[in-house]
């Protein structure tokens, strides 16, 4: 096996434990934000206030020896506030420029969807193009640069639903549900213990296990898994199924299948392959197409769900076997 894929490996199943350690609970959401990350894609977080979606970001980028930010959109939220402006500097008397919060590796976008339209174009920039431009001066950002967005599932006042070229820049839908009672207990018991969860993270206690150039290094390395066509011919026709689906709207686009073989070879690698399997593409199809798609109307008022009819997809379309 490639150094580099083991390498990969030993990141991954011990990232997967350290943040555990700060993080009760949500091991599907762990995994998913960890194989986003070394995917290279953005994610939008969704779940009811205090699941620790926030906290989770935080523990994983102090782990990959990364730097982190937050922004907390309104409906007031100015481009500039996200971005950053140029300053007059009366010393110099020259314009100053003054980052805004993108300037990080991971940034941790709350309640996206209040932000207005101007702000969410200042974010699709970079998001998709890895930069931003202020007066007419475009600026790159972190070569890992990472959107971690969040909203709210059941709060829509003050909302701004956002645009489907923005959905399809999020290479994941993550969801975060409550804990079951036994995890609730623990972490009520962390909660009175000396070292709380948000305790663990400030003291350093979670110590980095890499840096920002070595994720960098490790993320191109991942097209060292071995992927036969016949699973890429599988993501196609998961994708192109999702078409022609007699209760969907709109189906998912092509970013789709290439989202579904790049997290396919990152699942894969946290597992311990370096090889890819269709229970590996089977694993990533709902974070990869819920967000993407738009049931018609009166499939929903009958209640029918993103969720179900991707799981009808997949059982749908014929799994290639070696």
């Amino acid at each position: 096996m490639n150094k580099d894929i083991e390498h990969i490996q030993t990141v991954l199943q011990h990232a997967r434990h350290q943040v555990g350690k700060v993080i009760i609970g949500q091991k599907e959401a762990i995994d998913r934000a960890l194989i986003a990350i070394f995917t290279g894609g953005h994610v939008l977080l969704e779940g009811t206030p205090g699941v620790a979606k926030t906290l989770m970001v935080r523990t994983i980028a102090q782990l990959l020896g990364c730097d982190f930010d937050r922004v907390q959109f309104t409906p007031d939220i100015a481009p500039d506030d996200i971005i950053g402006q140029k300053i007059f500097n009366p010393s110099t008397n020259d314009f100053t420029l003054v980052k805004g919060p993108v300037f990080t590796t991971f940034l941790l976008g709350d309640e996206i969807n209040r932000a207005p339209a101007l702000t969410q174009s200042a974010m699709l920039q970079a998001m998709q193009e890895h930069q931003v431009t202020i007066d007419r001066t475009t600026y790159k950002l972190d070569e890992n640069f990472t959107v971690f967005a969040t909203q709210n599932p059941t709060d829509y006042e003050g909302t701004f639903s956002l645009p489907e070229p923005q959905l399809d820049r999020f290479l994941f839908k993550i969801s975060m549900d409550y804990p079951t009672a036994e995890e609730e207990y623990r972490i009520g018991e962390m909660t009175i213990s000396p070292k709380t969860p948000e305790q663990m993270v400030e003291s350093g206690v979670i110590e980095p296990i890499l840096t920002s150039e070595r994720l960098a290094a490790l993320r191109k390395a991942l097209i060292g898994v071995t992927m036969p066509p016949e699973l890429i011919s599988y993501a196609v026709a998961i994708t192109q199924r999702s078409r022609s689906h007699n209760a969907i709207k709109l189906g998912a686009g092509p970013r789709a299948t290439q989202a579904l073989l790049l997290s396919s070879r990152a699942k894969a690698t946290l597992e311990g392959r370096d090889y890819v399997t269709p229970e590996d593409v089977q694993a990533m199809a709902m974070a990869c197409m819920e967000h993407r798609i738009i049931l018609l109307p009166k499939f929903v008022v009958e209640g029918l769900t993103a969720e179900e009819t991707i799981k009808h997809i997949l059982q749908s379309v014929n799994v290639p076997r070696s």
